[in-house]
């Protein structure tokens, strides 16, 4: 019985481990917003004013212009891929503030339309 048990719980343990989502990486990836997602049409929305990226994270030391992350607007960062728009999980990773609205390589995990970013690396 305890073989069997013993067993059972290899196999388990087995299965769980080939479970787990492997890492990929998305190549020509944008951080973007939640409102904007693929299309950041600031000259229109903001009348020329404002990058795309103080239109995602705001302008530095301008209370008036916080950005669609923000307290305020309460969008959150997303990884564009040509069309596609991917949710991220984890929302605190500090390289999406630093990369906002830059053209990125992003690694990490895929569940459904949310990716749980490891690494971002800015293209050259």
């Amino acid at each position: 019985m305890k073989k069997l048990l013993m067993l059972v719980a290899m196999v388990g343990v087995t299965g769980l481990a080939a479970a787990a989502p492997a890492e990929q990486t998305w190549t020509n990836a944008v951080i973007s917003d939640s409102h904007c997602g693929a299309m950041h049409k600031t000259d229109i929305e903001h009348g020329g004013s404002i990058t795309a990226r103080e239109c995602v994270i705001g302008r530095a030391g301008d209370p008036n212009l916080p950005g669609c992350v923000s307290e305020k607007y309460g969008a959150t960062f997303v990884v564009v891929v040509g069309e596609k728009v991917y949710q991220v999980a984890n929302q605190n990773f500090a390289d999406l503030r630093v990369h906002a609205a830059h053209k990125v390589n992003v690694t990490g995990t895929l569940d459904k339309d949310t990716i749980t970013v490891s690494k971002i690396v800015m293209l050259k």
